[in-house]
């Protein structure tokens, strides 16, 4: 318990689980939001992830950092944040930051989205064959006969052609 006490007193780490609160975050996003440096952000996270206060988990090539999944944490997480919010002025002004970057990571994504939307389906099959994707999807149907089946995806409805 004192480690994880320790952990969470030091400001810039009690300012990293005041965002991380808000939602998952790269390293990259915490140190333009904190303006502090790389390493310096990596330390304070190896020490809350050290203490089980946060999690992290890999998404393509990118490490996101959130608050850990075990509820005890979780729970003295949300009390010590709930407790700062509003009082802190430097806490307001990352939530300031942390709305900026949210803002630009989605606009990146629309961007990226509207340039490749007419090649999506080759650029899909330059990850994965379209003929694997279809016997993975015809393996999970079975023989069975359906009469409707629905692409929840995020891509083009091509499976629909299978």
């Amino acid at each position: 318990m004192v480690d994880t006490l320790k952990a969470a007193a030091e400001s810039s780490r009690l300012r990293i689980l005041a965002l991380l609160s808000r939602g998952d975050l790269t390293v990259s996003d915490l140190t333009e939001i904190l303006g502090q440096s790389q390493p310096r952000v990596s330390r304070h996270l190896k020490l809350l992830l050290e203490a089980g206060l946060i999690g992290r988990y890999q998404e393509g090539s990118w490490a996101f950092f959130r608050l850990s999944d075990a509820d005890s944490a979780r729970d003295f997480v949300m009390g010590l944040v709930s407790g700062i919010r509003g009082a802190d002025p430097q806490v307001e002004r990352d939530l300031e930051r942390l709305a900026s970057v949210k803002r630009k990571r989605q606009d990146r994504a629309v961007e990226y989205f509207s340039v490749n939307a007419a090649s999506w389906d080759h650029i899909r099959s330059l990850h994965v064959p379209d003929r694997a994707v279809e016997a993975a999807m015809l393996k999970l149907v079975g023989k069975r006969p359906f009469q409707s089946m629905l692409d929840l995806g995020t891509g083009t409805g091509r499976l629909l052609e299978i």
